[in-house]
This record gives structure tokens, sequence and C-alpha cells, in this order.
């Protein structure tokens, strides 16, 4: 758990890999996620790297590895998971997986294309089944040609009606929305002509392709002359239907069927066939995919780190940058030299400088991973920067619950958030689809103390879906204003709301010993009374909670040497916050102490005492809280105000200095550097004088790469700060009203919810059948159980969660926490295992 309050160390490692071990040095890498690899080819085209090839072949088998996938989906099976972890496979087990990939691929393309064949022969022969089993044709022609229509010419020719006319048919099968578009241009075309027969399939048949039934329907012309024919065979083409010969003769028709019927019997069973050797080819494909696909997409990803690996000059290692934790660099060192001990030469890794700032590293577990998503999704943290996480585990959930206080809602929400934690080991759950699910699945902790907090927090508001709860006797008493005022039945019927006066004797015997106490729930000015109690509670939260942010720089401060700042910002904030605003606290705690319900008539206003002090003026009817209250205002004041120079100026002016002082040490340096090199060259050693010029070398690009100070820079990034911080002391203590605006809403909608739904069930004249007003009861308990749930649980939740999530991220992280960094992202073979 001390990587959580600061990022871990972070080390940037050089790693030489023997050639013929790097594979292996890679692979083991992956499994154990320790190290980022950093790209040190980054000016090389991906097409120019030494390992392109093998990347290409591993894209081309995942290509395969796609096609079989698609295919057992489309026979309706699933791939199993693979069993264990699998680690990535050696180089020359790419050859012979491949090879047997590619004679799976092939033989699923040649039974699948064979199926398809068959397929579409045996629907060929069902529907020329269906078309010779319509039968009737040439009897209705027949008939039809003794009937005249109505296009015969009057004037015959002299060889007789029809003499050279012959009846020829046209027979075949179509789908149904085509049938009245074929009819209609038929009849256009060939003007009536013909005669067209159409009828649907008796049943179904199943569609080649698609493997789905479907209905077809046959037809059946006969026609005269031989153009009509012409006509009718390009129409049916045109609208692709399937035409086959059609016999005259009703004999030479069923010994066709009988041959139909014949071949059918043998195309299914030779289908059969084909499809008991697809489900044997499918069933290889589930046994052998899952583990390659898991193998080539490791040794995909072995390859692509290599590829940002540079060769030695002698092309006997490759060289490696990588970050690494600074506490793994023991196990990296052991893992290297056993992966490459087989080869006879080891790794080697070391620690070399670095320039960079470093990658941030946080380990987290179940239940602190959802509260550092938290701080991340603000930004995050740079290398070894005052991680807020921690402190979120606990400030989270109670604002939040400021907001949600009621025993009943957080103790639906604790019980939701228990259920998901005690089955976070479920399969089924872990797996679970649903977006909205694995939202909440995933923050369960975070709800689990949410709930929690709401349930303390609704103790102490004494609210249980907006019911006040007795557990303790009411520390205020009727009985001894009723013996003193000597009230009579006529006053009590004309008052029916009377107020407790605590200046009454036995009136108030002491404070409740937790929460608010219950009387207030009947109490007629209950609503002012809560009022008045969350908003002071409100700003003495936010204040202290802000307080406590700026303290938490100083950790950062230390942490990095910046000591100046402590006395340049530090200080100043603190002086400014605490100075008015911590102020305004000391005086609230110091009225809620001082002032007694006797004076409470009298009592001074901390509104008009804040405000006056601002304007350096005080106000007759206003009494002061204790002696010497002005001077003091006065003095935090001028103090506030003083500060703000100090933060605009302070730290500008000091950093100017600071590089004014290291500029003059440099040039000291550089002017000793310049005689040392004049005396090396009137040397006449030669291996002395080159070693100079090295040095030279080495050093020049270092010196050049100095920042430059720029104070205009510096001055406007510092005047942005000190705005910010001192409008944002203001604006942000009014921003932590909202917990008292949200709690006061929470309230009132609950009382809402029961005064119209529950109240009113309850208040309904059922009689004294417990029958009857069970059956009532049960739908008003329902309708009411439903918008707890939809509005006061998710609604309200949501909208008291967002308003949390903006305290932490605005009002209290921007005071030490910059969320510039980067995540350390540890080349691993986790996701490729899931």
């Amino acid at each position: 758990m001390g990587s959580m309050f600061r990022s871990e160390e972070v080390s940037l490692v050089q790693l030489f890999l023997p050639t013929a071990a790097a594979y292996t040095c890679v692979s083991q890498l992956g499994e154990l996620g320790l190290v980022e690899f950093r790209d040190l080819n980054a000016s090389v085209s991906a097409f120019q790297r030494r390992f392109v090839v093998d990347v290409r072949r591993c894209e081309e088998l995942e290509k395969t590895f796609t096609f079989l996938q698609e295919e057992v989906r489309r026979a309706g099976l699933s791939l199993p998971p693979p069993e264990g972890r699998l680690p990535a496979p050696p180089p020359r087990d790419l050859l012979r997986i491949q090879e047997e990939t590619d004679r799976l691929a092939q033989e699923l393309r040649d039974v699948r294309g064979n199926q398809q064949t068959l397929r579409a022969q045996l629907h060929k022969l069902q529907l020329h089944m269906a078309v010779l089993g319509q039968g009737q044709g040439p009897q209705l022609a027949a008939s039809h040609t003794d009937v005249p229509l109505e296009r015969t010419p009057l004037l015959q020719s002299p060889g007789g009606p029809h003499q050279d006319l012959r009846v020829n048919f046209v027979a075949g099968a179509l789908e149904p929305h085509k049938a009245a578009a074929l009819e209609r241009l038929l009849w256009r075309a060939c003007r009536g002509f013909l005669i067209a027969s159409f009828r649907e399939t008796e049943q179904q048949l199943e569609d080649p392709v698609t493997g789905e039934p479907a209905a077809w329907m046959t037809f059946l012309i006969s026609y005269w002359g031989e153009q009509i024919g012409q006509k009718i065979r390009k129409i049916t083409d045109c609208f692709h239907c399937h035409v086959f010969p059609f016999e005259e003769q009703e004999e030479a028709r069923r010994g066709a069927l009988q041959r139909l019927q014949q071949q059918s019997l043998e195309l299914q069973e030779v289908l059969g066939e084909t499809e008991r050797f697809l489900s044997q080819v499918l069933g290889r494909v589930q046994q052998l995919l899952p583990p390659w696909q898991v193998q080539i997409r490791k040794m995909k990803a072995v390859y692509l780190a290599l590829n940002q690996c540079s060769v030695s000059p002698t092309y006997k290692c490759l060289i490696a940058e990588a970050w690494c934790a600074t506490r793994d660099l023991p196990t990296l060192q052991q893992a290297l030299q056993n992966s490459s001990s087989d080869e006879g030469v080891s790794a080697v890794v070391h620690c070399i400088p670095y320039r960079d700032m470093p990658p941030t590293l946080i380990r987290t577990t179940r239940f602190t991973a959802s509260f550092q998503g938290i701080v991340d999704a603000y930004g995050v943290g740079r290398y070894q920067e005052v991680n807020p996480a921690p402190y979120t585990i606990i400030t989270f959930p109670f604002l939040f619950a400021v907001m949600f206080g009621d025993v009943g809602h957080g103790l639906l929400m604790f019980l939701f958030a228990l259920a998901m934690v005690l089955a976070e080991d479920r399969p089924a759950v872990k797996t679970a689809k649903n977006e909205i699910w694995q939202t909440f699945f995933s923050g369960r902790y975070l709800l689990l103390l949410m709930g929690l907090f709401s349930i303390y927090t609704g103790f102490i508001y004494n609210e249980c879906f907006s019911r006040a709860t007795v557990i303790f006797p009411s520390g205020w008493s009727v009985a001894a204003m009723a013996n003193q005022s000597g009230w009579s039945d006529t006053f009590l019927a004309e008052h029916p709301l009377l107020a407790l006066n605590p200046n009454i004797t036995g009136v108030f015997l002491g404070p409740y010993p937790f929460g608010i106490d219950p009387i207030w729930s009947l109490a007629i000015n209950h609503l002012s009374f809560l009022n008045s109690f969350k908003m002071k509670m409100s700003v003495i939260l936010g204040v202290t909670h802000m307080a406590f942010g700026v303290v938490l720089g100083v950790f950062n401060h230390i942490h990095f040497g910046q000591w100046h700042r402590l006395l340049l910002e530090t200080l100043p904030e603190l002086i400014f916050l605490l100075g008015l605003f911590g102020y305004l606290v000391f005086m609230v705690i110091y009225k809620w102490l001082r002032v007694s319900a006797a004076s409470a008539a009298s009592a001074p206003s901390i509104l008009i005492h804040f405000i006056n002090m601002f304007l350096f003026s005080r106000s007759p009817t206003n009494r002061p809280l204790f002696s010497g209250q002005e001077v003091v205002q006065s003095v935090l004041v001028v103090l506030a105000l003083a500060t703000v120079p100090v933060l605009l100026l302070g730290t500008p002016l000091f950093l100017r200095w600071q590089h004014r002082r290291q500029a003059r040490w440099r040039t000291g340096q550089l002017q000793a550097q310049d005689e040392a090199k004049t005396e090396l060259l009137n040397s006449t050693d030669a291996s002395v004088a080159g070693w100079g010029s090295d040095e030279e070398k080495a050093g020049r690009p270092r010196d050049q790469e100095e920042d430059k100070f720029v104070l205009s820079e510096v001055l406007m990034h510092q005047a942005i700060h000190t705005i910010e911080f001192c409008l944002g002391c203001i604006s942000n203590t009014a921003s932590y009203l909202r917990l008292w605006a949200l709690s006061l809403a929470h309230a009132q909608l609950s009382e809402v919810l029961w005064a119209m739904v529950m109240r009113v069930g309850l208040g309904m004249d059922m009689g004294r059948e417990v029958g009857v007003a069970a059956l009532v009861l049960f739908p008003v308990f329902a309708a009411f159980a439903v918008l707890t749930v939809a509005i006061l649980l998710v609604m309200e939740g949501l909208s008291a969660f967002l308003h949390a999530l903006r305290l932490h991220w605005v009002e209290f992280q921007n005071k030490f926490y910059s969320g510039t960094g980067y995540k350390l992202n540890p080349f691993t073979f986790a996701v490729e295992d899931d």
C-alpha cells in the first residue's frame, strides 16, 4: 500500500538481448508484465523494420482465423475458451500452425462449396418436381383452344383457324413477390396469346444460401407461335426465373417426376454425408482455433516489441530501452537470465540516466481500483506526485453521503453493493456484457462505502425514508411548559401548533445523544433549523477539505526539493484561506459554543460581521462576538491582502535569481573547460587530445538542452495561478454549499414521495377487513418502492455522485494535484489471455 500515497519509483533500463534469445526474453517479459518498451526506431517506417515480415505472417494468420471463426458461428457453434495460460510459441512453430490453418481453411472452403452446390442442385430438383406436380396444364390449354378469343380475327384464313399453330409450354418457378409483375408483363407483351397458371408450392423449400425456409411460386404458360415463345423466354430470364422442361404427355411427366424423386433421394444422402464431414472439420476447428488465436496474438505482440529495439553494430544482440519499477529490477534480471541461459549468452540489464519525465505506476487492488479510476479520470498524476486516491476513499463517500443522507436509501445501496461484492468471483457476473451492469460492477466497492456512509449521515439527520426514528429519549419536554403556563382547553383548541421555549426550566433537558432530536420532525420550524445547520456544516466541511488539499501540496514541494514554494506559495495560500474563510468557520463554532438559548434573540449575525470585515466597518446594531474582534478582523484582512503580491511575484523573482546564479556558475565551468582544452591542444600526446575532443562532443549537447528561463512566461503562469487560487477560495467555498442544497433536496423529495404515496395509502378508510387493506396497500407499496429506486436511488444518487465528483476535481485536487503525467503501460500478455 506504500505506492498508493505516491507513485512507485521507476527506472529506465537498457537491455542487451542476444539475437538468438531475444524472442524468448521478450516473450517472458510479456508473461510477467514488468516493463514498458521505448521505441528506439521512431524515425524508421513500420515497413522497414527488422521483423515486419514476421508481423505480416501473423496478420495473415489472423485473417485466416477470422474466416474459420465466422464459419464456426455460421454453423451455430461457439468457440470454447482456451484452457490454461498458453505461452507464446517458438518461431519454428509458426510454419506448422500456418500449414495446419491453411489446410483446415481449404477443407472448409471445399466442403462448404460442395455443400452449396449440392443444396442448389437439390433445390432445383425440388422446384422441378413442384412444377411437374402442378398438372392440369395441357388439359386447360386444350380446352381453352376451342373458346374464341377476343383478338381472334373476324376474317379467318383460307386454311381454317389455327391451322399452322401448335400449343407449346414454358414451366418454371420464381419468388412469390415477382409473380404479379411477371403475369402483368406477360399479358401486356404477348397481347393475351397465352394462358398462364400460377400456383404456390404446398411446402416451403429451404433456401440454398441462407438455409431459411421460403415459399415459391410455380407457373405454367401455354402459348402459340414461336415469336410469342421467344418473348416469354426473354421475360422469364429478366425475372431470373427457374425454367424447366415440361412434357406434354401425362405419362412422360410421371416418368420424369419419378426420376427426379430418385435423384433427390440420392442428393440428400450425399448432402448428409457432406454435412457430417463438415461437422467433423468444424469440430477440429473448435478444438485447435482458440489456443492458436492466443498464441499468434502473443507472437505478434513479441515481434512488435522487437521492432522497437535497435540492432547492435555487430548484429549479435538487440538493444532495448524500457521503463521498469525499481523494486521489480531483480525479478527482471532473473527472468532474462533464465530465458537466455540456453543460448550460452546471458542478457544484460543496467540502469541508464534519463531526462524525460518517467511514467506513473500505482498498483491497485479490487478495493482501490474504482477510487484510483476517479482520480485518473481527472488526469494521471505526475511522476512521484502525491496521489489523492487514498484520501478519496474516505472523503468521496462521505461528501456523497452528506448530500444523500438517509438510513433507508443508504441501506438499499449498501445491500446492492454487498451482493455484487459477494458474487464478484462468479464467472457469469464477470463476463456480463451489459454496459450498465459493468459500470456498477466496476464500482461495487465505491457503492459499498457510499451506502455505508449514507447510513451514518442518515442517523445524523435522523431520517429513514424521510421518517424520524426515536432511538433515544428526546431531550425536549412539553410537561414543564404545560405546568407553568396553565394552558386551558380553549387555548389548545385555538393554537394547534405550540412552540417549545428552551428558556423555561425543564423544557430542554440536554442534547440528543447522537444526531438530531426526533422532536424536530414535528416542529413547524423544522426546515429553518435544518437549513441553518446544513448550511454551516457545508461551509465547515468545505474549508476543511480545501485546507487539507493545500497541506498535501507541502509533501509535493518537500519531495521535489522545491523548498522555496513552502514559503512563497503554501504559506501565503494557507494564510489567505484560513485568515478569511477559516475565520468564518471559527465564528460559526464560537457562536455555537458561546451563545445560549437565553441570549439567542440578541445573538450577533455572523454574515454581517463577515461583510463588515472586508469593509473595515462596524454595525451598531450587531454586537461583537468577543472583545477585540474588529482588530482581529482588520489584521486578518491585511494579512490576506499582503499574501497576494507574495503569491504573484515571490516564485518568479526567486526563479530568476536562481537562474542567474546557475548561469554564472555554468559560465565559470565553460571558462575552466576552455583553459583545459587549450592546455590539451598544446600537449604532444595525440590520444589525450582525442579524448578531450570526445568529451567536448559528449558534453555540448547536454549544455544546449538547458531550459531557457523566460521571466514573462513564468510571471504569466504565476499570475494565472494566483488569480485562480484567490478567486477560487471564494467560489469554491460557495461551491461547497451544494452539500446543503442537495441534502435539502433529497430530504424534501423523500418527504413528498412519502406524503403523496404511502401516506395516502395508509390514510384510506378500508374498514376492519385485513384482506382488503392488504390488497390496497400492496400496489401502493409497490409504487412507493419503484419510485424510491428510480427517483431517489438512481436519479438523486447519480446527481449526488456527480456533485461529489466535481468537489474533488475542482475544489480539492487543484490545490495540489496537477494530473499532467502518463501511466506506465507495461508490455503484458494479460489482454491476450483474457
